[in-house]
């Protein structure tokens, strides 16, 4: 039966990957990955330097040890133009392997933005952001690893035997190009609003193993979230995104309760980068095919903040049919965040992400 269950599972990575056409890598904590979500968010942070570091792990109760395995490292800064707006550029590398024949992606990807200032004071303004992005993709899975039809006799699987079979692009490199909009307004301490939309795949590039075309959906992400002051102490920071790639949709909605627990005395930025706790819980939505929406996921999601740094743990409840092959094992993921503040860093207030 385990022979069984991993040939099953390598023809259903590689039917994601070249018949389906497969869907992006994800992260639960969505606002702690901006490069990932949108090319419009280069740039936009409080600071003028921004470092982050993202890792997930899925679907380990299915497939233990092959288990999905995704990290993201992304670098990006803001410089000034004029006394109000700004050049955002960042630079994001990523992969995702999964299997043991380890289907892989990975990407090296140049991500620019400008913000322009619409309105409002230096506290209280409203910007408007476009930014786009590069990039340069390699899909590829071990061949050796992988388990034929040919190779099963009387359900025992036999290495011995040639398959007769080959992947004759078993690694390939293709381009990859997004698109993004921002628009963000900061409207006080601890109060802020944000709405965004990105076009990712612009080039539906073809992600085939078999040198077939078979093209890449493009996907829509729409984002949308702020942070609201209960009292001098407590805010509420709802946020939700909307995935469509193809056939496939996906939402993530849900709230966070973020507690101010301290300053950096005498430092200007100390209200947005002083020490805080948050907690909160997202709901995340996705879509048979065919068929309509169904509830995948309960994300309990945690952070805190300590001035310059960032770290933030969530971990997916699973409540689809798929729990009970999981064996009530769910996701988790750990993200960290780093910014470097200059002197340039108080002409431009910024929501939190």
């Amino acid at each position: 039966m385990k022979n069984m269950k991993t040939y099953l599972i390598t023809g259903i990575l590689l039917c994601l990957s070249y018949v389906l056409q497969g869907q992006d890598i994800h992260f639960s904590q969505f606002y702690m990955s901006p490069l990932n979500l949108n090319p419009a968010l280069t740039g936009v942070m409080q600071c003028d330097q921004r470092a982050v570091v993202n890792y997930r792990n899925q679907w380990a109760g299915v497939i233990g040890a092959n288990a999905y395995n995704t990290y993201s490292a992304s670098y990006d800064r803001k410089m000034a133009v004029g006394e109000e707006d700004y050049f955002g550029v960042g630079g994001t590398l990523w992969g995702d392997v999964a299997g043991e024949a380890n289907f892989g992606t990975k990407q090296a990807r140049l991500s620019f933005s400008y913000s322009k200032k619409m309105g409002g004071k230096r506290k209280q303004a409203h910007y408007l952001s476009i930014g786009a992005d590069a990039g340069l993709t390699q899909r590829s899975v071990t061949e050796r690893d992988l388990r034929w039809p040919t190779q099963v006799t009387n359900g025992q699987f036999d290495p011995t035997i040639d398959p007769g079979e080959f992947i004759p692009n078993s690694s390939f490199l293709y381009p990859d190009f997004t698109a993004g909009i921002l628009w963000f307004s900061t409207l006080g301490d601890r109060k802020s609003f944000y709405a965004g939309a990105a076009l990712s795949h612009l080039n539906q590039p073809s992600i085939s193993f078999l040198n077939r075309t078979e093209n890449l959906y493009s996907k829509l992400t729409l984002h949308a979230g702020g942070e609201y002051p209960l009292n001098s102490k407590i805010s509420l920071k709802p946020d939700i995104v909307y995935f469509s790639q193809g056939p496939h949709t996906q939402i993530n909605a849900g709230t966070s309760v973020r507690f101010k627990m301290g300053g950096s005395q005498g430092r200007a930025l100390s209200n947005m980068l002083g020490q805080f706790f948050q907690i909160g819980m997202w709901y995340r939505l996705g879509n048979k095919v065919p068929g309509g929406l169904i509830s995948d996921a309960v994300i309990l999601v945690s952070r805190f903040d300590f001035d310059n740094y960032g770290i933030g743990f969530s971990y997916d409840l699973n409540i689809s049919k798929l729990n009970q092959a999981a064996a009530g094992n769910g996701s988790f993921e750990l993200s960290f965040i780093y910014l470097i503040c200059g002197s340039g860093s108080q002409a431009v207030y910024c929501p939190t992400f």
